[in-house]
């Protein structure tokens, strides 16, 4: 298992930003599963969205489940599978109002 997790500032997570772009866990030499995802943050719960793809496969919309940090309670269950060498993408669709996104992802190595 591995977990990326990353909070970006208001300012940054613009409409069309990929909140995951150049970061270790965008891409792998392995096959995994993308079991879960969270996303919390900016002023008040709902008032963002990403859409979670795989290389250009759209495999969900998030919401903001919350404002602060992504808990346990705030992750979905995703079982998309990411072939070894694809790129993943949270692209913002609804950028947040103020204060960071904080975006989880947890992979399962296969």
């Amino acid at each position: 298992m591995s977990l990326l997790q990353v909070s970006i500032a208001a300012a940054s997570a613009v409409l069309n930003a990929d909140l995951i772009a150049d970061t270790v866990g965008q891409q792998s030499r392995q096959n995994r599963n993308m079991v879960a995802v969270g996303l919390a943050g900016s002023a008040a719960a709902l008032d963002s969205k990403v859409d979670i793809f795989v290389d250009d496969i759209k495999v969900g919309e998030l919401f903001n489940s919350s404002t602060g940090a992504v808990t346990r309670d705030d992750m979905y269950r995703m079982g998309a599978s990411v072939p070894a060498g694809s790129r993943c993408h949270a692209f913002v669709t609804d950028a947040a109002a103020s204060n960071p996104l904080n975006l989880s992802i947890d992979f399962q190595d296969l």
